[in-house]
C-alpha cells in the first residue's frame, strides 16, 4: 500500500480528483468493519494512479516515479515538512540523486519539450499559419512547469517549477469546479425558463406547480449532520461499521477508515465518510434528485472538512490533526449544515448576467448565420453567372463546329451516263482529280470544254443528252 513518502509526494504535486462531478454515488465505497473482519496479509503494491487533469500529467508522474527510486531523495522527502517543500528546499536535493536517475530525468525533460513543440506546431497548423516561422522559445514561456531556456537537462529549477506549477494549478481546481457547477445550475434554470415561454397559460401553470412540488420533495429529507462532526462520524460508526455508538473512539474510527493504512485521510477517504449523509438527500430513482448536485455536495463537504481540520494545508488529514479536531467545540456542538437547496449556487445578479451573455451569444450567432447566408446567396449568384457564361461558350463552340462541318461538306454529284462526276468549286481544278475509276473518253472531255468556257463567260450551259434527243432541242441561235 502507499507509504507516507508517496502521500507527501502526492501533496507536493497535488494529486487531485478531476471529473468527480461525473462519478456516481457507488464510485465511493463504504469501508467495512476492520475490527470484525480479519484481513488477509497484504502485499506491498503501489497505489493506483489518478489523473491530475493537468496537461503535463504524464511528465509529472514519470518524474515522481524516478525520483522515488533514488534512496537519498526518498529519505529527504520523508524528513521534509510541507513548508520546506513549498519553499523549494526539497528541489535542492536533486543535486544528490544518482547519475542514472538524473540521466533519465534529462531524457524525460527532452521528451516533454518535444511534446510541447509539437502542440505549438499543431495549433499553428489549425490556425492556418503554415507559412509563418515559429518562435518556439517565445511560445514555450507559457509553460511554467519547466525551464524552457535549458531544454536538454533536468535541473533543480525544473523540479522547483514542477512542484510550484502543479501546486498552483491544482489549488485552483476547487475554484474552477465551483464555477463550472454554477454555470451548470444557471443553464438548467435558463432552459427551464425558456421552456415555459413555449407553453400556453394553462400549461405554464401546471409546469410551475410541478416544479415547486419537486423542490419540496427534494427538500423533504432527514436531518443532515455537519460534515466531520461527532454526530456525523458516529452515524458512520454505527450504520456503516456496525459498532455501538456509545463505544465511539476517534482513533479507532480513524484506523478503520484509513483505507490504505498510511496514517492519513486523503481526499477520497474523506469523501467516502459522507456517503451516508448524501443518501439522505439524493436517490438516483427520484425525478427531483440531480446526481451532479449530489457530487457537488460531496465535494463541498470534503472541502469544508479540509479547511477545518487540515491545519498544515497539505491536502491530507493526519491522525494528530484528526484527534485535535475531535476535541474542538465545533466537533461536539456543530452548526447546522446548509445543503445546496438552502445555499443557491448563484445570485440573481449572476443569473441576469448569465442570460444576457447567452442572449448576446445567440445574437452573434444569428448575425453570423445571416452573413453566411448572404455569402451563400452571393456564391450561388456567381455560380449562376458562370453557368450562363459556360452555356453561351458551349453554344458558340457548337455553332463554330457546325460552320466548320458545312464548309468541309462536298457538293452534290453530277451524273453523266451513270457515272458520278463531282463539280469542282474551282473551275481550274484538274478534272482527273475527281474522275471516277472508269476513264472518260477524250471526246467527252472536248465536248465539255466549250460548256465550261461558256460558263465562265456567263453563257448558259447545256449538257449532253442521250442519242436521239439532241435534234429535239431548240436552236439557241434561232431563239436569239
Amino acid at each position: 500500500m502507499g507509504s507516507r513518502i508517496e502521500i507527501k509526494m502526492c501533496w507536493a504535486f497535488c494529486i487531485s480528483w478531476v471529473g468527480m462531478l461525473l462519478v456516481c454515488v457507488d464510485a465511493v465505497p463504504i469501508s467495512i468493519d476492520k475490527t470484525k473482519v480479519k484481513e488477509p496479509e497484504q502485499v506491498e503494491t503501489p497505489p493506483a494512479s489518478v489523473d491530475t487533469g493537468l496537461h503535463y500529467d504524464r511528465y509529472l508522474r514519470e518524474v515522481i516515479d524516478f525520483l522515488e527510486k533514488d534512496q537519498h531523495f526518498r529519505e529527504k522527502l520523508h524528513n521534509t515538512d510541507m513548508d520546506d517543500i513549498k519553499q523549494g528546499k526539497l528541489a535542492k536535493e536533486l543535486d544528490f540523486v544518482s547519475h542514472n536517475v538524473r540521466t533519465k530525468l534529462d531524457e524525460l525533460k527532452r521528451q516533454e519539450v518535444n511534446r510541447l513543440r509539437t502542440l505549438i506546431k499543431a495549433k499553428q497548423d489549425i490556425e492556418g499559419g503554415n507559412d509563418i516561422a515559429v518562435d518556439h522559445q517565445a511560445l514555450l514561456k507559457q509553460f511554467e512547469h519547466l525551464n524552457h531556456m535549458n531544454p536538454h537537462t533536468f535541473e533543480v529549477d525544473d523540479l522547483d517549477r514542477l512542484i510550484k506549477s502543479a501546486t498552483n494549478d491544482l489549488e485552483n481546481y476547487d475554484k474552477e469546479r465551483h464555477e463550472e457547477f454554477k454555470n451548470y445550475e444557471m443553464m438548467k434554470e435558463h432552459e427551464r425558463r425558456e421552456h415555459l415561454k413555449t407553453l400556453n397559460e394553462d400549461e405554464r401553470q401546471k409546469e410551475e406547480e410541478h416544479y415547486e412540488e419537486m423542490k419540496k420533495k427534494h427538500a423533504d429529507h432527514p436531518k443532515v449532520n455537519h460534515p466531520g462532526s461527532q454526530n456525523q462520524l458516529k452515524e458512520v460508526w454505527e450504520e456503516a461499521d456496525g459498532l455501538d455508538p456509545e463505544d465511539f473512539d476517534p482513533k479507532t474510527f480513524f484506523n478503520i477508515h484509513d483505507a490504505n493504512n498510511d496514517g492519513f485521510f486523503d481526499e477520497k477517504e474523506l469523501e467516502a465518510l459522507f456517503t451516508k449523509e448524501l443518501e439522505k438527500i439524493y436517490d438516483p430513482a427520484n425525478e427531483e434528485d440531480d446526481m451532479l448536485e449530489m457530487e457537488e455536495e460531496r465535494l463541498r463537504m470534503r472541502e469544508h472538512v479540509m479547511n477545518e481540520v487540515d491545519t498544515n494545508k497539505d491536502r491530507l488529514v493526519s491522525l494528530d490533526e484528526f484527534l485535535v479536531a475531535t476535541r474542538k467545540k465545533e466537533f461536539l456542538e456543530p452548526d447546522s449544515w446548509e445543503t445546496l437547496e438552502q445555499n443557491q449556487a448563484y445570485t440573481d445578479e449572476e443569473m441576469r448576467e448569465f442570460e444576457e451573455h447567452l442572449a448576446q451569444q445567440e445574437k452573434d450567432l444569428n448575425q453570423k448565420a445571416v452573413d453566411l447566408q448572404q455569402q451563400k446567396d452571393e456564391l450561388e449568384r456567381q455560380q449562376e453567372q458562370l453557368n450562363a457564361q459556360k452555356q453561351e461558350l458551349q453554344q458558340a463552340v457548337e455553332h463554330m463546329e457546325r460552320l466548320k462541318s458545312q464548309k468541309e461538306e462536298p457538293p452534290s454529284d453530277v451524273h453523266i451516263e451513270g457515272n458520278a462526276i463531282p463539280v469542282a468549286e474551282n473551275p481550274e481544278v484538274q478534272l482527273e482529280e475527281h474522275q471516277p475509276v472508269a476513264q472518260v473518253a477524250p471526246e467527252a472531255v472536248q465536248a465539255q470544254q466549250p460548256e465550261q468556257d461558256n460558263a465562265l463567260h456567263g453563257v448558259p450551259q447545256t449538257h449532253d443528252l442521250p442519242p436521239g434527243h439532241q435534234e429535239n432541242q431548240p436552236d439557241q441561235n434561232n431563239m436569239l
